[in-house]
């Protein structure tokens, strides 16, 4: 089987494109810097270095493939706006996929995505979602993640410079549900080598379900800082505080809608109906990483 990942050697194309490489599968990874993939090139694997907003590029690289996996990376500088930025990468995996009758696809979605509008950074990746919906003869696969744990390293800046967790969002009934990116790649594995996803179907990822109270616990132990608060922020406070780290003001305010639709229960809605088994990294084994970048 010839598959085509995007993502280059990032936290979840890599070790899923280790796993394909290891059951004997051809393997081909996008990535703008070629260099940066020279582990996966070592162990097989071919790498076409290109910019996925190069629409003959991609095109051309999806060429021949049994299955592709897209992902929209981000861009924290996007012209025109994030969505904006997102659309146009969709536009162009689509324009591939339908160019190549490429058979199989599974996207990098997220938890939220059924929301449509209103959930920030996520609101693109449902516009992907819709995009390839209508597509007659490809199977779609739509992975839905929950929160990264990865992104809990963002709290580190708080911890030092005001020893508090927060967010605008927390502080409610609903736990967070949080997922670590080796499950994520661990699924994105499992789905490519079995290809027997048909039409057009959605799948959720999660790791753990924890409270915000919760979270700042585990943390604040692993980095022997007991106590730390979670506290949470307004809209208008979250805003400030990116916007004063040096966020641009189309990022920073969608994660302000993510988080209020996290914060209002919007964004994880659909999951709670379709709860899957959770994965198999937890939050105190994220803990454990955390701490190790904490004092890095």
């Amino acid at each position: 089987m010839k598959y085509v990942l995007t993502g280059g050697a990032g936290h979840i194309t890599k070790p899923a494109a280790e796993k394909l490489l290891a059951a004997g599968q051809d393997v081909t990874i996008i990535s703008r810097n070629a260099a940066n993939a020279k582990g996966l090139a070592a162990k097989g694997a071919t790498i076409a270095e290109g910019n996925i907003e190069d629409a003959a590029f991609i095109t051309k690289t999806f060429a021949g493939a049994d299955a592709v996996y897209l992902m929209i990376p981000p861009n924290f500088s996007p012209e025109g706006g994030w969505r904006q930025y997102q659309n146009k990468v969709a536009d162009i995996f689509v324009g591939a996929v339908k160019a190549n009758n490429i058979k199989n696809v599974i996207v990098l979605s997220s938890v939220g995505a059924h929301m449509g509008n209103g959930s920030g950074p996520v609101d693109g990746l449902a516009d992907l979602e819709k995009k390839l919906a209508p597509l007659d003869g490809t199977n779609t696969r739509f992975l839905r993640p929950s929160y990264f744990m990865y992104n809990l390293h963002n709290m580190a800046g708080l911890i030092k410079g005001m020893n508090i967790m927060g967010a605008n969002y927390g502080g409610t009934e609903e736990k967070l549900v949080l997922v670590h990116t080796n499950d994520i790649a661990d699924a994105l594995a499992e789905e490519l080598l079995q290809l027997n996803f048909k039409g057009h179907s959605i799948r959720y990822i999660a790791s753990d379900e924890r409270s915000t109270d919760e979270i700042a616990a585990v943390l604040s132990n692993a980095i022997g800082k007991p106590g730390i608060p979670w506290v949470s922020f307004t809209d208008e406070q979250s805003l400030g505080g990116m916007l004063q780290a040096g966020l641009p003001q189309t990022i920073a305010e969608g994660y302000v809608a993510l988080g209020k639709a996290i914060r209002t229960g919007e964004a994880q809605a659909d999951y709670w109906k379709n709860k899957p088994a959770l994965g198999k990294i937890k939050l105190e084994d994220f803990a454990k990483e955390f701490a190790a970048a904490f004092y890095a």
